[in-house]
């Protein structure tokens, strides 16, 4: 079909098949008239879908009718498409959304009138809104200006949207995400179209009145009109946070072309909108939310601010109250000894928090594991961003100590400092009672039996098990420190923090935990390189860590393990071995003494004998060959032309660590 007569074509088609619906001004449908508005529907997307797979080889030149035009046909468009999103039937508003999406796809391949198509539909979302919240007609008419449509097409939409609430809204939400998500998967969409759909959903966003949005979940509150009812809490909710976080991550993938010095103003408008997403969704007192639904909410919240924390650089207030906020809503999962195993099921994906379970219990036992794995990844990003701001390090003055931790100084990166190390200093006694530890060899053991207690619960979620890495390699450290019996006797080390982190997380160890861990297969290594999702940072971690094992060889030598460790082996390519134990609840009000130690844990039958752990020899002499076998098969791919990028420098570093290990025979 030809350019110029898309949008009347799509609005003869689209009003002859939704017209009488529409004429009648109906809520709801009788049994008869959804079967057959499901039918027109479904005949409505079918020939959308054909017409755009029509216009990807169309050349036809016809001459275009004017932008007005075009834009008064798809004003009468949208506005019966939004309208039978206000109908009560779930059926005939899967089938409008599923339009909205295939006219967007329509729009954009046809190359005109997509930025309207868009713009339009944030107004319906503002109209929603002021509709359900009863604002004035001017807020209207600011909402009008703002999306940059005329007063002819604020007339067509204003009496369909009548009867429209917050499930309404949670469409039109659903629409905007699934646009979203279409740009993504397509390559062959102009690139300036996510910044059109990126800047016009910012617009409206700003738009709304956040603050009075908060009255729909007070029903004590006369203000709320419109009754909110359980399923369109949940549905809203749902769908605005998947929208942040797709617009997050589209907004990160924007600024990274290089379009742009400055990052998205979105990031800083979903940022301040965050303690309020947590009051929305995990504070609803005297309403009954299942915990699927809560984990759900918890899981999308975290992944929420983990992006964010990835894409920009957070103040030191902001940093401190998302401490809080995970100290408030995810306390059970921080303070829960790090080593206990959780329970995995053999018909399920392990830590999805997308399971259905007839028991909350399970639920909860399925998906805490996955939670726990972000929610220690978030705390230690914040404490770690409060200790090194990214604008530069500073040294650390006289935060080195407990005791200095709590004589807090004006300045305000000091104060940070100390917050962040004091925070990580808490989290690392609760887990390994750092003070109880009098003998030097059972507190180096406990040490590298938490990292790798640490190391297993991130090694099975890909995504972000190189970012934790890599951000364990963040904390700066004043002077390279080497630790001794003797030393050991200061009580001033005792309570040195940056000691015991560099014990705890020492690059050096963690290397040779994480090749371990992977049964020393250069294989696995080889498909990390290669992943598009991993091989990024997968080759930054490499590449640091070999820098690391040259300025320390000593070290990456004489590492070993004692006899027995505590918990098990995680085996990358099965699942892992888990066995029971109990849950770690209520300890939100437990003083950190009384929270059980790695020590404790190691009384378990959990126990058993690592023999391929035995000797500093024998994990020399195997993570030596597992990266000889890495750079030899680097170095093929690398010759036929089918290394995804230029491995060079990685090779280099492997050389060097090959000629060290020559230089030791």
């Amino acid at each position: 079909m030809s350019g110029g007569s898309t949008c009347s074509s799509l609005h003869r088609l689209i009003s002859d098949s939704v017209r009488p619906c529409t004429e009648a001004e109906v809520v709801s449908l009788t049994k008869e008239k959804e079967k057959e508005l499901l039918a027109s529907l479904s005949q409505v997307l079918r020939q959308i879908q054909l017409w755009t797979r029509q216009l990807e080889s169309d050349s036809d030149d016809d001459e275009l009718r004017t932008q007005s035009e075009d834009h008064r046909y798809l004003s009468y468009i949208i506005a019966d498409l939004v309208f039978l999103l206000t109908l009560k039937s779930s059926y005939v508003q899967h089938l409008a959304v599923k339009i909205l999406v295939a006219i967007s796809g329509f729009l954009a391949t046809s190359g005109s009138n997509w930025g309207f198509f868009i713009r339009f539909l944030c107004l319906c979302m503002e109209l929603v809104v002021t509709n359900a919240l009863s604002f004035s007609s001017a807020s209207s008419m600011a909402g009008l200006e703002n999306s940059h449509c005329n007063s002819s097409s604020l007339l067509v939409v204003k009496p369909r949207l009548k009867n429209a609430g917050w499930s309404t809204l949670a469409e039109i939400v659903r629409v905007l995400r699934s646009i979203l998500k279409c740009l993504n998967q397509d390559s062959e969409y102009d690139d300036n179209l996510a910044e059109v759909y990126l800047d016009s959903v910012y617009t409206s966003l700003s738009n709304m009145p956040w603050d009075s949005l908060d009255v729909i979940y007070n029903s004590q509150n006369s203000f709320s009109l419109d009754t909110l009812d359980e399923e369109s809490r949940v549905m809203l909710l749902g769908n605005l946070i998947q929208l942040f976080c797709s617009m997050v991550e589209q907004c990160g993938s924007v600024d990274d072309t290089g379009r742009s010095q400055d990052k998205h103003p979105f990031f800083g408008l979903v940022t301040n909108l965050v303690p309020k997403l947590f009051y929305w969704c995990l504070s609803m007192q005297g309403q009954r939310v299942i915990t699927c639904i809560r984990q759900y909410f918890r899981h999308k919240l975290l992944v929420l601010m983990l992006r964010l924390s990835l894409q920009i650089h957070l103040d030191c207030c902001i940093l401190v109250s998302w401490l809080q906020l995970l100290h408030n809503y995810f306390q059970e999962l921080l303070w829960q000894p790090i080593a206990s195993p959780g329970s995995v099921q053999d018909d399920c994906l392990e830590g999805s928090p997308f399971l259905l379970s007839n028991s909350d219990g399970e639920v909860y036992n399925m998906c805490s594991r996955h939670l726990k794995r972000q929610a220690i990844f978030l705390f230690l990003r914040c404490c770690f961003s409060l200790i090194n701001p990214r604008e530069g390090a500073k040294k650390l003055c006289a935060c080195l100590t407990t005791d200095s931790c709590l004589n807090f100084d004006p300045d305000l990166d000091c104060i940070g400092k100390r917050r962040g190390l004091l925070e990580l200093y808490k989290w690392l006694q609760g887990n390994l009672h750092l003070d109880v530890f009098v003998d030097y060899e059972m507190y180096i053991e406990n040490c590298v039996n938490f990292s790798l207690s640490f190391l297993q619960l991130f090694v099975h979620e890909d995504d972000i098990l190189f970012k934790v890495l890599l951000q364990l390699l963040s904390l700066p450290f004043c002077v390279e420190q080497k630790f001794n019996k003797r030393k050991w006797t200061a009580q001033d080390t005792k309570e040195d923090i940056l000691f015991h982190v560099s014990n705890v997380f020492n690059p050096v160890h963690l290397f040779h935990l994480f090749l371990a861990e992977l049964h020393y297969d250069h294989q696995v290594l080889l498909d990390y390189l290669i992943s598009k999702d991993t091989g990024t940072d997968c080759a930054e971690y490499l590449l640091r860590c070999l820098r690391l094992v040259s300025d320390s060889w000593p070290l990456f030598m004489e590492f070993s393990l004692s006899g027995k460790v505590t918990n098990q082996s995680s085996d990358k390519r099965r699942k892992m071995l888990l066995g029971s134990s109990d849950d770690q609840f209520g300890l939100a009000s437990t003083t950190l003494k009384n929270i059980p130690s790695l020590e404790e844990e190691c009384k378990s039958d959990l126990e058993y004998s690592y023999q391929h752990y035995a000797t500093a020899e024998s994990h020399y002499k195997k993570a030596k060959e597992c990266l000889f076998s890495l750079k030899t098969s680097v170095e093929n791919l690398h010759q036929k032309n089918l290394f995804q990028y230029n491995p060079e420098v990685l090779l280099k570093r492997l050389m060097r660590f090959q000629e060290l290990c020559s230089m030791a025979r």
